[in-house]
């Protein structure tokens, strides 16, 4: 556990460093765009956040390459060097994009180019899905699945950027949970080290986020843009994919991996989708919403979950802690059912259960009891990073 926590230490550290860089050169040599028609923030703030958060990840995979603990992953470089040039990929045409606002074409078809570097040069695929021991059938489908999977989570987190510290702050409870997660099922499944890649992707993520966030709480001097959200959404997506569609189905036997047979087999796959549910959530919704009026699905507009808190009533603050709330509750809810699955008392699961129904209720008061702090004054200049 140590070394991960080396990760961490080591990732937040660059990372907060290089994001006060990029701050004050940004702000040297005006590298930012001019506000557009649908931002609401009012001074020009630079959007290349995203940038200090790829070195600070990029430097923690580097460093563990000299690291004997971390040897296992570095045993097929050629997985880790597709990850990383994916990523790089992906930070440049988020720069590109958040300097001069790039046709969504362009943006959409290097995140498939992306994946597909991931999938096919990585060898990172769905190999199969712990529903009930469904296998992928290998090649095109397993390919093809493990491409849209990532796209689509890559965009759900870019879709929530909209408010001071949202998505570094989700994030890092998601990647915090799904640490803990995958620690666990490495452990669960008999592996013979509880290192994995899975595992330490999450590790270098919260340390990023934890990096990051100082700079980009509100009022927010630096946002990290598509660059930083894409690659998030990137990263995570790849972690999930690293341990939940490398599982074998003969691993996750309802009557062997789990007290309960219906969690012992689903919860596998549902607690990975549930630490973005949230963007997920907002992802499909604006997807739908746009089409229904014959737009495209990445035509921006201002009603995302977070645009539609600010219009109840909450100030952004208030609202992007309520988002960490759903986060927390709802992602801690399935892990302890996921830990009580493996508890000898058959029950223990509920424990789950109880814990996320009471945290549900007390979000859902949260969520419509708008913020008594509530005023009439216009929003600050920094509410908004992007109205997506």
């Amino acid at each position: 556990m140590k070394q991960y926590v080396f990760v961490i230490i080591l990732t937040a550290t660059i990372t907060f460093a290089l994001s006060w860089g990029v701050w004050r050169l940004s702000l040297r040599y005006k590298l930012y765009a001019g506000i557009r028609e649908r931002d609401v923030h009012k001074t020009p703030t630079p959007r290349l956040g995203g940038i200090a958060m790829f070195l600070g990840v990029a430097a923690a995979f580097l460093v563990s390459g000299q690291h004997p603990f971390f040897s296992l992953i570095w045993s097929q470089p050629e997985r880790i060097w597709a990850l990383l040039g994916a990523t790089l990929l992906i930070v440049v045409v988020g720069v590109a994009d958040d300097l001069w606002d790039l046709d969504w074409m362009i943006k959409l078809g290097a995140q498939f180019l992306a994946a597909g570097i991931i999938a096919w040069f990585g060898k990172l695929q769905i190999l199969s899905l712990p529903i009930g021991g469904i296998a992928v059938v290998s090649g095109w489908v397993s390919f093809t699945l493990t491409v849209f999977a990532i796209v689509v989570v890559m965009n759900a987190v870019n879709f929530i950027d909209g408010l001071d510290g949202l998505v570094a702050g989700v994030c890092l409870i998601a990647n915090g949970v799904f640490f803990a997660y995958s620690y666990l099922l490495v452990r669960d499944t008999g592996a013979s080290t509880y290192f994995n890649l899975a595992s330490f992707i999450a590790a270098v993520l919260i340390g990023a986020c934890i990096g990051f966030l100082p700079m980009n709480w509100s009022p927010a001097k630096l946002f990290m843009g598509d660059s930083g959200a894409l690659m998030l959404g990137l990263l995570m997506a790849t972690s999930a994919i690293a341990i939940t569609g490398q599982l074998q189905p003969s691993m996750i036997d309802p009557d062997e991996f789990g007290r309960s047979q219906l969690l012992g087999a689903f919860i596998p796959i549902l607690l990975p989708i549930v630490v973005v549910l949230l963007p997920l959530l907002d992802f499909g919704l604006a997807v739908v919403r746009r089409v229904s009026k014959g737009k495209s699905p990445f035509s921006p507009d201002r009603k995302h979950l977070h645009h539609r808190m600010l219009d109840m009533g909450h100030t952004d603050r208030d609202a992007v802690i309520i988002f960490y709330a759903w986060t927390t509750v709802v992602s801690l809810a399935f892990l302890l059912m996921y830990v009580g699955t493996q508890s000898d008392w058959p029950g223990e699961y509920l424990l789950g259960v109880v814990f996320g129904v009471v945290g549900i209720a007390a979000c859902l008061v949260l969520t419509f009891l708008p913020s008594r702090r509530r005023s009439a004054l216009p929003a600050p200049p920094h509410v908004l990073e992007d109205a997506r």
